[in-house]
């Protein structure tokens, strides 16, 4: 069995084609600016050489065409022809509180996609084109399956997920906390749970999904309790260019100084907030991290600040746990920056976390392994997220009951 793995952006589309007999990634690649005249696919062939090829896509449809090319080229090609692709698993990003797994496409879930899509406005109508696009390209025959970010906090009571505002906002649309990022945290929790050899069932894990968007993950015997994004991805601790959480008033007080719209708020703090807005520099971690070792105080101040909000979230959910077995790393922050892991640690050293500095100051670029020294009371994991192999193994069930 072959899947085509999917996620669809606003104007971009990646994907990844795996053999699940040894879930081995036989083709990888992303199509980057659909819709403008800069079009281009990039991706791997199977000697691992990057090819790179501009072409016209001015829909997502165009995007899905030259992927099947992509697939198919005789050259670079990972397969001869596509009946070769036994199903097709999507990434969606909000499926509200209709969807806590992941679920065959059909019309109905086509529809409560696009009813959610005010929720997540530049991300669901991205996933619905690429569904649509998908059935154009490869026929209705073959199966898709979505697999939702939201799935996986789907246990959250209703403590943690609704907000103190006037309960008829929650009623009327549907404003509590959703998270994100679920599919990671799913993926973690399970290795976890295989490299502490225990039954995730019988344990209180924190999860650390730590990238240009962040969110930290409270899981309590296999299901989620508490995560740190809300509504949006905008929600939590401070990100590349996100704010994360902050006084609402901060909104509304910027907003009349500024005479700012609704609209433009929301790119203030989306975009140009965070790593990028304290430091002034950039919102890759790699920029501030270069000015900060040339003394720059702003790009300090920026990465002291996500240190600080990292532990203070990963401390509040030790309680909400009632104690903690284990933390996991991961993501490109989480699994290249060995400075905020330790940072983050030094906090922690009061709850008995104790890190193995040497070996976390060379975990980066593919190293993985525990963090945590034999005698420290919380086991501190570097693991490498995998969504893609979650999404496939989620369609290869689903596809086995057809």
């Amino acid at each position: 069995m072959k899947i085509l793995v999917i996620n669809a952006g606003s104007s971009s589309l990646k994907y990844q084609l795996i053999d699940m007999a040894d879930e081995k990634v036989l083709a990888k690649g992303n199509c980057e600016r659909i819709g403008t005249d800069g079009a281009f696919i990039g991706f791997k062939a199977p000697d691992g050489k990057k090819i790179e090829r501009k072409t016209q896509m001015l829909n997502h449809t165009q995007a899905f065409e030259a992927v099947k090319n992509a697939l198919i080229d005789p050259e670079y090609g990972a397969i001869k022809n596509l009946s070769e692709v036994t199903a097709i698993g999507h990434r969606v990003v909000q499926g509200g509180s209709y969807f806590d797994k992941s679920v065959l496409v059909n019309n109905d879930v086509i529809n409560k996609i696009k009813e959610l899509a005010p929720l997540a406005p530049l991300h669901n109508p991205a996933h619905i084109q690429g569904i649509e696009a998908c059935t154009r390209v490869f026929g209705a025959k073959v199966p898709q399956v979505a697999v939702f970010d939201t799935a996986f906090h789907q246990t959250m009571p209703e403590k943690a997920f609704m907000y103190a505002i006037p309960y008829k906002y929650y009623e009327k649309f549907g404003v509590r906390k959703y998270g994100f990022h679920g599919t990671s945290h799913r993926y973690v929790t399970d290795k976890m749970a295989d490299l502490m050899g225990r039954k995730k069932e019988e344990l209180k894990l924190i999860t650390c999904h730590i990238g240009n968007g962040s969110s930290i993950t409270a899981v309590k015997n296999g299901k989620v309790i508490d995560t740190t994004m809300g509504l949006t991805p905008l929600g939590g601790f401070m990100m590349g260019t996100r704010s994360g959480s902050l006084d609402p008033s901060v909104v509304t007080f910027i907003a009349e100084k500024e005479h700012l719209t609704p609209d433009e708020i929301s790119k203030i703090l989306n975009k140009e907030s965070g790593l990028l807005g304290v430091s002034g520099i950039s919102s890759d971690d790699r920029d501030v991290s270069a000015a900060e070792a040339d003394g720059n105080l702003r790009a300090h101040l920026a990465h002291e600040m996500l240190y600080y909000q990292i532990a203070q979230y990963i401390g509040s959910y030790y309680v909400a746990l009632g104690g903690c077995d284990g933390i996991v790393f991961t993501a490109g922050l989480g699994e290249n920056q060995p400075q905020l892991r330790e940072k983050v640690c030094d906090y922690l050293a009061c709850l008995g976390v104790k890190l193995d500095k040497e070996f976390n100051a060379k975990a980066m670029r593919g190293v993985t392994g525990t963090l945590s020294t034999p005698d420290s009371k919380i086991r501190v994991e570097l693991i490498a997220t995998d969504e893609e192999m979650v999404i496939a193994r989620d369609t290869k069930a689903i596809v086995e009951t057809l």
